[in-house]
């Protein structure tokens, strides 16, 4: 773990805190909003972000005509809430420094753009990034030796688009949303089975399956809560407790169990859903206000085709191609030409995790099936986003970031199963990942392959050659990489 957090504290000083992106804006400006002009007319921040960063595509997407909703003359936002409650903290505290650093002469703009308050919200999502990353080791290690817990913890965060979003692209809800994701499996597991006492009329098996205190239900509502917030596609962890639910209920209609259990397990789930709605309240609130009516904007539920015509291809997309089950009328990526996306091509480090994942089977069933079930319905919805299931334009695929704890465990308990003896030699291949990543990282925010990385994907057979070039570019471009980093940086810094 010490390993984790000196790795943290080494790459800090590379990072780059900055809001600049469509995205980045919407999901910043409702904290400068709220705290500045006490509404959620966006308007004036989206201009004035327009105005730093000319470069962005904000006038060209978010200040469009067709972005303000016909019942509310609002300009909308797709991004949830959730990453701007997380982040309230740094930024009220950010607030509060800015004013006192003004009685002293600071000269500070107190208004949410200037310096410290967009330092506090990127610095805020590393942390969590550091966070969600402590709590899947100590996962791990329920498991795992600490060899292995290390290796792929370190391993998984750094030949993956992780890192990208903890130190380039900051202010994306990626790096919080991993965060509550390992927070809400870590509470659920270390709680899942407290003790196997027996109660008064109440055997041993029908005591099992719902000994969760009232007090962990309630972090695990609220915790919900928030990550369906940050990501609304993170909602679909609650499979997790859904499934064990279901398994609860079957032990006691097996073991022909009294009322009592019966009524205390439901009353402990009805008690996590009243939790969990409620927790949604702000979310449902911006939506009422914001499109006028308690759901999401039809830019979000709009591309959704619920029979996923990429499942397969978010994870390796030898055909670009609507499977054969799922027609898809004049599909625009069908002409993508193969192996250009994917999360296995664009980190291979996460095969090898996948394959590790069934080795949990024989340590903890129920886990091992609400990892896949999980990983599958995350896959499952990004395929189902028909139209940007590629995530052109990105680095690497980002909406599998939050499902990082079940890559660790699984990449941990495939490094367990190598000889003690010769464990040392598997730093190679883990070297090897990470320095694909670091390759592509390069390419895609400093080399002149970032045009065709974050646009069309990975660019074989030319790929090849730029990531082989990079380490001479390293050389010659270095002191500008560690000290003049804003030169490669639409609009500087």
């Amino acid at each position: 773990m010490l390993l984790l957090i000196v790795l943290f504290a080494l790459m800090l000083p590379l990072a780059n805190p900055r809001v600049a992106a469509t995205d980045e804006v919407q999901y910043y400006v409702y904290l400068r909003s709220l705290r500045f002009d006490g509404d959620l007319n966006f308007a004036n921040d989206y201009a004035r972000f327009n105005e730093l960063n000319p470069q962005s595509g904000i006038d060209g997407s978010l200040l469009q005509p067709n972005r303000i909703r016909s019942k509310t003359g609002l300009y909308g936002n797709i991004a949830p809430i959730g990453s701007a409650i997380m982040w309230s903290p740094f930024f009220l505290l950010a607030d509060g420094l800015v004013h006192v650093a003004n009685l002293f002469g600071a000269g500070i703009p107190a208004d949410g753009f200037s310096w410290p308050y967009i330092y506090a919200v990127c610095y805020a999502s590393a942390v969590y990034g550091l966070l969600g990353l402590l709590l899947s080791y100590q996962l791990a290690r329920r498991y795992v030796s600490v060899f292995a817990a290390t290796l792929a913890s370190a391993t998984i965060w750094l030949a993956t688009p992780l890192v990208w979003y903890m130190f380039v692209q900051m202010p994306f809800a990626h790096a919080t949303g991993f965060f509550l994701v390992a927070l809400f499996i870590t509470i659920w597991e270390r709680t899942r089975i407290k003790n196997n006492e027996a109660l008064p009329g109440i055997g041993h098996q029908a005591a099992r399956v719902y000994r969760r205190s009232w007090r962990a239900w309630l972090a695990l509502g609220m915790i919900g809560g928030l990550l369906t917030m940050t990501r609304e596609q993170l909602g679909l962890m609650l499979l997790i407790p859904a499934v064990e639910a279901l398994v609860q209920y079957g032990r006691l209609l097996r073991a022909r169990a009294a009322l009592r259990p019966w009524a205390a397990l439901f009353g402990r789930h009805v008690f996590f859903l009243a939790v969990f709605l409620l927790t949604l309240t702000p979310q449902i609130a911006v939506y009422q206000i914001l499109n006028g009516s308690p759901r999401p904007a039809s830019e979000v539920s709009g591309k959704l085709n619920l029979c996923s015509p990429h499942l397969i291809d978010t994870l390796v997309d030898y055909d670009p191609r609507p499977s054969s089950w799922c027609h898809v009328i004049d599909d625009p990526t069908a002409g993508f030409p193969p192996f250009a996306h994917g999360a296995l091509i664009w980190s291979p480090v996460l095969a090898c995790a996948l394959l590790g994942l069934p080795l949990l089977w024989r340590r903890n069933r129920m886990l091992c099936a609400v990892f896949v079930l999980a990983f599958a319905a995350q896959v499952y919805v990004n395929g189902a986003f028909g139209t940007t299931w590629h995530l052109s334009g990105a680095f690497g695929f980002r909406r599998l970031i939050e499902c990082t704890p079940f890559f660790i465990v699984g990449l941990a308990l495939l490094i367990d199963m190598v000889p003690a003896r010769g464990r040392g030699w598997l730093l190679v291949p883990a070297l090897l990942f990470v320095a694909w990543n670091a390759g592509l990282i390069l390419n895609a925010s400093v080399f002149n392959a970032q045009t065709h990385l974050r646009q069309e994907g990975m660019h074989w057979p030319n790929l090849w050659a730029w990531q082989l070039e990079v380490p001479r570019k390293v050389i010659a471009q270095a002191e500008n990489i560690l000290f003049n980093r804003c030169r490669f940086m639409k609009n500087g810094c």
